[in-house]
């Protein structure tokens, strides 16, 4: 799968879409290869504050259980029910329906485009 050139990358391999200060966070298409079928998502609650690089929340899969990685600094916005509902979303379409939560961002976060994440995840 192409990771879509209009978002950014963490080394962690979450993908975050930014409109101002507002992120939409999930998790790339190499994790969810990885992890295999995600049986199970744990998500940061509505209000709290997120800490960039820090452990915000779990999925786990059939193989095992993955910590999600803070993209930036922040306070969580929304959560995506529908993945909590039914974690195979955030297999079948991590960079669409599978989205995890919105964060409004407060810090500057160290991303990469699209080529520099390609680069990475080829390594």
């Amino acid at each position: 799968m192409t990771n879509p050139t209009h978002l950014s990358y963490t080394a962690e391999h979450e993908w975050l879409e930014t409109r101002g200060d507002v992120a939409r966070v999930g998790v790339t298409a190499f994790a969810t290869e990885a992890l295999g079928d995600i049986v199970f998502v744990e998500l940061p609650e509505v209000g709290s504050k997120i800490t960039g690089g820090e452990s915000c929340g779990e999925l786990e899969s059939t193989k095992s259980v993955s910590d999600i990685f803070a993209p930036a600094d922040g306070e969580i916005l929304a959560i995506n029910a529908a993945v909590v509902e039914d974690p195979a979303l955030i297999n079948s379409d991590p960079f669409g329906a599978g989205w995890l939560f919105e964060v409004r961002v407060s810090g500057t976060p160290e991303l990469l485009d699209a080529a520099a994440y390609d680069a990475l995840i080829e390594e």
